[in-house]
């Protein structure tokens, strides 16, 4: 008899990916959430037996359904599928009551070691429903990044020792003129230090832009252990330390999923204290077309505003839609 499973993901690139690598003679009826709201009506409205949940996502993520189902004393078997690596995002979905996590991009020999630790082997795959059979790239481009977020969050966390609150990815497609908007959007502050780096390889070429709070100093160099006063050379110092952390980590995280060789150049300081509208006029972007991919990064209970943009030029895109191409085929 199929045992009836809920794959639980705001990405249905995500959800795909898990399709393809669930055993062929696993016997299954799989139905699609795209939050932790639908996944709870679901299991509400049909007997589900396992439940592969993602953490990051909107209306209600991860920690809120595992907090819900806790709470219901449910015997639902919850297998954590996450790209937030973060040794403390593990500890709390267990203590919430999963049996396992799984890291993404999720591999076979995973999938199989838990059904087999779990005991949840039967045979062959019967879908209840599909996700959209049309590859949906923002969609796509978001859950890379969110992917690639996760390890850069979980090396920021063992530095700082503590929770990075994972973002959910922004993206979209901007012209040139629409940049300051973006970078608007993406912070509110009145004044910003802003870091660019470089980056290229594997057909993709960029910059990945740091933009940091002035109010978030004070924190930041308490977590970071910087000790005297928050002079010119530290702020300096600190901002590069970030920079080098979150978009290293990030860019290598893109690279891996792909199987290609990123090279990130050395960062650049385009000001600090910066009105909004100041920031692109000490940067370098002459592309006609973007792809932008905005990450909001916060530490727990800390005040701490940043954000990470990733600009994609226009030329990287046909070669990212590409590679995203073999990852789902």
């Amino acid at each position: 008899m199929a045992i009836p499973i809920l794959i639980c993901d705001d990405s249905s690139f995500a959800q795909k990916q898990l399709l393809h690598v669930l055993p062929e003679d696993w016997e299954v009826m799989i139905t699609y959430a795209k939050n932790g709201q639908d996944a709870l009506k679901v299991i509400a409205e049909k007997k589900i037996s396992v439940l592969f949940l993602d953490l990051n996502m909107p209306i209600l993520d991860g920690y809120g359904v595992l907090t819900q189902l806790k709470k219901d004393n449910s015997k639902l078997r919850v297998i954590v599928v996450s790209g937030d690596v973060q040794d403390e995002a593990h500890k709390r979905v267990m203590a919430l009551g999963a049996l396992d996590f799984i890291k993404k991009p999720v591999s076979s020999e995973e999938i199989v070691r838990v059904i087999k630790e779990y005991g949840l082997d039967e045979e062959f795959i019967e879908e209840e429903e599909h996700p959209d059979s049309d590859l949906d790239l923002l969609d796509a481009y978001r859950e890379v990044t969110n992917v690639a977020m996760g390890q850069a969050a979980s090396l920021l966390a063992k530095v700082l020792d503590s929770f990075v609150v994972m973002p959910i990815p922004n993206v979209s497609m901007i012209e040139n003129t629409e940049l300051q908007m973006a970078i608007n959007s993406a912070t509110a502050r009145d004044y910003t230090s802003a870091v660019c780096q470089g980056f290229i390889g594997g057909g993709l070429a960029g910059e990945a832009m740091l933009l940091f709070s002035d109010s978030s100093y004070d924190d930041m160099a308490k977590l970071m252990h910087f000790d005297g006063e928050m002079d010119d050379t530290a702020e300096i110092e600190l901002l590069m330390d970030l920079t080098n952390i979150l978009i290293g980590a990030c860019i290598n995280g893109i690279a891996d999923q792909f199987d290609i060789d990123l090279s990130v150049g050395h960062p650049t300081v385009l000001g600090r204290h910066l009105k909004n509208k100041d920031v692109l006029k000490k940067g370098n972007n002459k592309w006609k077309s973007t792809l932008a991919i905005d990450l909001q990064i916060a530490i727990e209970n800390k005040n701490i505003n940043a954000n990470l943009l990733l600009l994609f030029t226009e030329d990287s895109i046909p070669r990212f839609n590409q590679l995203i191409s073999y990852v789902a085929a």
